[in-house]
């Protein structure tokens, strides 16, 4: 399974929404801004593009050599229309400064050093080092499991269904006539298979090893629904 710090990664490096909480910006409640952008640098540090007349970035700028606490709050829903459909949560906590260096005409790069991380998602709550977070990798798929699983639910929905036969005692939860199974995630260990029937449950489909590539988790798939068809 991928670590927390893994997950935590492949949150802040993906699609799912952001939002930037700064305290003391906005009266008594912390100022939430969406960034423009944001991407990880090579020390584990988040770097958040905003536009330059942002009240963060001006906090930022008049901000103490030690930067301006601020909290990065992410949500990833599920791309699939589905029960209860946040995956999960992260948060990352730690100072904010100026990016040093040129910007996009407008914008305005702020460094946020990870002292304190979280994630709380399918596969439970733990927390990450900084250190942990700064060394992890974003998950292979992480550019394409949105339209993979979109894909999945479309197209092979027939297919999805079938590997409630894998599922074993666990399968007596569903009813034949009235199951619904629905992917809700995927990644290079395996697939998540939300089923409703007389009960709502997720199970995972572990692939024999970890893929790398497209073309491994074609084949990775076909001999899932391989294993469930027999």
């Amino acid at each position: 399974m991928p670590s927390a710090a893994e997950r935590t990664r492949t949150l802040v490096q993906g699609t799912c929404s952001a939002v930037l909480l700064v305290p003391g910006l906005d009266g008594a409640k912390p100022c939430q801004i969406a960034p423009d952008t944001r991407t990880v640098g090579p020390d584990g540090e988040v770097l958040l593009v905003l536009p330059a007349g942002s009240p963060a970035v001006r906090a930022a700028t008049r901000a103490p050599e030690g930067g301006l606490s601020a909290v990065l709050e992410l949500t990833d829903v599920a791309p699939v229309s589905v029960p209860h459909r946040i995956r999960g949560r992260a948060r990352l906590s730690g100072p904010l400064t100026v990016q040093a260096g040129p910007a996009e005409p407008g914008r305005t790069a702020l460094r946020l050093a990870v002292a304190e991380a979280s994630v709380d998602d399918l596969w439970g709550a733990a927390e990450v080092a900084p250190e942990d977070f700064a060394a992890a990798v974003p998950d292979p798929l992480m550019e394409h499991e949105a339209e993979l699983l979109q894909h999945l639910h479309s197209a092979h929905s027939a297919e999805v269904r079938t590997l409630r036969g894998l599922l074993g005692e666990r399968s007596g939860a569903l009813s034949a006539a009235g199951t619904v199974a629905v992917p809700v995630g995927l990644d290079r260990f395996g697939l998540r298979v939300r089923f409703t029937g007389v009960q709502c449950f997720d199970a995972r489909f572990d692939f024999p090893e970890p893929v790398r590539s497209m073309s491994e988790l074609r084949r990775a798939m076909h001999a899932l629904f391989d294993a469930a068809s027999h």
